[in-house]
């Protein structure tokens, strides 16, 4: 067993809520730009005391229709500046906000307002609402509202006999105790199961990641275009809230590559799918446009100048050719992304350790965290004092990390949930005697950094008594600018094989290269196509022993979906990938059990 408890915990004051910081800097730097929405080819931005007047305005209107402390409000939209204002007034009127992912289907959202037992649903769209209105008569649901329907003026207006002080008494009347948000978990098994997040949850996370998180400072700004019904992206809004960096909004991934020009951000946070597409993007231009020898060398000694720094200074040599390329590449890959970014957090899955080494030799230092909803988001993460490219860093100030002795990751502190809502039973399965949140996953500590192994229920034991964890390869797989997805089979059987879904981004550049149709069925089995997805696993292969390596692969017909084949965070539901796909697994073992191949 291993354990490790990071000192220089920075103690919260119980009585502060998760809308604290906002309502104190609306008083301490009332102009200072708090969120930003995008207004044609701009951002426009709200001041401290605006985003504050706002909030109060729509909590008024929650106040008048009858909510009260602790009664639920569930949020159905996507990421945009109302959402934050929502949330905030949920708070402030003394409600728990239920969020629920835009691409949910209407039996996913039953499900949520059922069990959640929200009272109000604030939608973005009709389309949205429609998935409301489809099943509210099975919900305790009493009003729905509307943002681009005028909801959020409606409620405001219908507010209007509410007072500032009563308000005022509901906002500070929640204390650290109290429920916060109800965030359902993805539920890559099974239902979702509603965690139960206080606000002092939610104060402890953020005052410790701001205690290490130094770059986040009053004056930068972020762009965020991930969900923020994920509790990740709600930790990072209430974040920068509290650190006075100005948050703006996205309109969507489609526009995002426009958008970090305009916003010219410090500061991103996405997942290792975003970091992929920016370098392979990079690389296959480069090779298209025939300068792919000099994007490949800048590419390595971005990775060496890293690497060097980790070993005690950078060579020579490297710092020259380093130099060089900053002119050449690097600068151009930093105005990818508007040109400022200087830190990124990265979250979700592994990043790699060659892509983690390449964006900080280009200036763009990621730190990778680790955490789940139930640790409400953060529970580890590299920071400019502890820094390991490959571990997900060190755990929280004042958190400890333990590692069972089946090598399964334990969590403490006070960013740790209360329990599941209306699920006694699986909440004494998560949670110990001791206080300990039994993570299912596993890792190994070394000097106190946490490096992520595998999952616990998602190691496969092939034929022959070998357990294989799935998350090697497929972050290996996964890391050519062809694939999209992966998924490693081979539970009980011979070998080990992988599902593979390619790129349909990457792919027409690949196709022109080469001369090939851009029928994804009819690219399957063609020969070139395969020798690159071949080069992928042979790869992924060098990091483990041969009983554990990926044997064969078949190439999938499309792409893995949110709310098919993947999670709301994007992980595989393997159940739901075995039993559509069950018929190719069959084809790749067929004849194995009697050959004892």
């Amino acid at each position: 067993m291993q354990e490790y408890t990071r000192p220089g915990e920075v103690v919260v004051d119980p009585s502060h809520n998760a809308a604290t910081a906002l309502f104190n800097h609306a008083i301490t730097h009332p102009e200072r730009p708090c969120l930003g929405h995008r207004v044609g080819d701009r951002f426009v931005h709200l001041s401290t005391r605006e985003t504050v007047t706002e909030v109060v305005a729509i909590a008024k209107g929650l106040i008048a229709f009858g909510i009260e402390p602790g009664d639920r409000v569930a949020v159905l939209s996507p990421t945009r500046l109302e959402w934050t204002l929502i949330d905030y007034a949920i708070w402030a009127a003394g409600g728990v906000t239920v969020p629920i992912y835009e691409t949910s289907s209407a039996d996913q959202v039953q499900w949520v307002l059922e069990d959640s037992g929200a009272r109000v649903v604030i939608s973005a769209d009709e389309e949205l609402d429609a998935r409301v209105g489809e099943i509210v008569d099975r919900t305790a649901v009493e009003a729905r509202y509307i943002i681009d329907k005028g909801g959020l003026d409606e409620l405001e207006a219908s507010g209007g006999d509410v007072d500032d002080a009563t308000v005022e008494e509901r906002r500070t009347g929640r204390t650290g105790t109290d429920l916060a948000t109800l965030v359902y978990t993805s539920g890559t098994t099974g239902r979702p199961k509603g965690c139960e997040i206080t606000h002092g949850n939610f104060v402890w996370d953020v005052t410790q990641v701001l205690a290490v998180a130094t770059y986040l400072q009053p004056g930068t700004s972020s762009l965020l275009f991930l969900p923020l019904a994920h509790i990740l992206a709600r930790v990072i809004q209430a974040a920068t809230i509290t650190a006075g960096v100005r948050l703006d909004f996205s309109t969507g991934i489609a526009n995002l590559v426009e958008e970090l020009g305009i916003a010219k951000p410090n500061f991103l946070l996405a997942v290792p799918r975003v970091f992929e597409k920016v370098y392979n993007g990079a690389q296959q231009r480069a090779h298209g446009d025939g300068k792919g020898r000099i994007f490949d060398r800048a590419a390595q000694v971005a990775i060496d100048y890293s690497k060097q720094l980790d070993d005690g200074g950078v060579g020579l040599s490297t710092r020259i050719q380093h130099a060089i390329f900053d002119r050449l590449v690097y600068s151009k890959l930093r105005a990818a992304v508007g040109g400022n970014v200087t830190h990124a957090i990265s979250g979700g899955a592994a990043l790699g350790d060659r892509l983690g080494h390449f964006f900080r030799g280009i200036g763009i230092t990621i730190f990778e965290g680790y955490g789940l909803t139930e640790t409400t988001a953060a529970a580890c993460a590299n920071d400019e004092q502890d820094f390991r490219v490959g571990t997900v860093g060190k755990p929280l100030p004042g958190s400890t990390i333990r590692i069972d002795t089946d090598g399964e990751i334990l969590i403490k502190g006070g960013h740790v949930f209360q329990g599941y809502w209306n699920n006694e039973e699986a909440t004494s399965e998560a949670l110990d005697a001791d206080g300990y949140f039994h993570t299912g996953d596993l890792g190994r500590l070394d000097d106190g950094f946490l490096r992520i192994t595998g999952r616990k229920k998602e190691i496969l034991v092939t034929a022959g008594g070998k357990n294989v964890a799935p998350a090697v390869l497929e972050d290996a797989i996964r890391s050519h600018h062809l694939v999209s997805q992966v998924m490693v089979v081979g539970d009980g059987e011979p070998f080990i094989a992988a599902l593979v879904t390619l790129d349909v981004e990457a792919l027409p550049a690949w196709c022109e290269a080469n001369g090939k149709p851009t029928d994804v069925e009819t690219l399957r089995d063609d020969d070139d196509l395969r020798a690159e997805i071949q080069s992928a696993v042979d790869n992924a292969n060098r990091a483990v022993s041969k009983a554990e390596s990926v044997r064969t692969f078949r190439i999938l017909p499309e792409d893995f979906e949110v709310g098919r084949e993947l999670s709301q965070k994007q992980s595989v539901k393997r159940h739901v990938v075995s039993e559509k796909y069950a018929d190719v697994i069959d084809d790749i073992y067929a004849g194995t059990k009697t050959s004892g191949m």
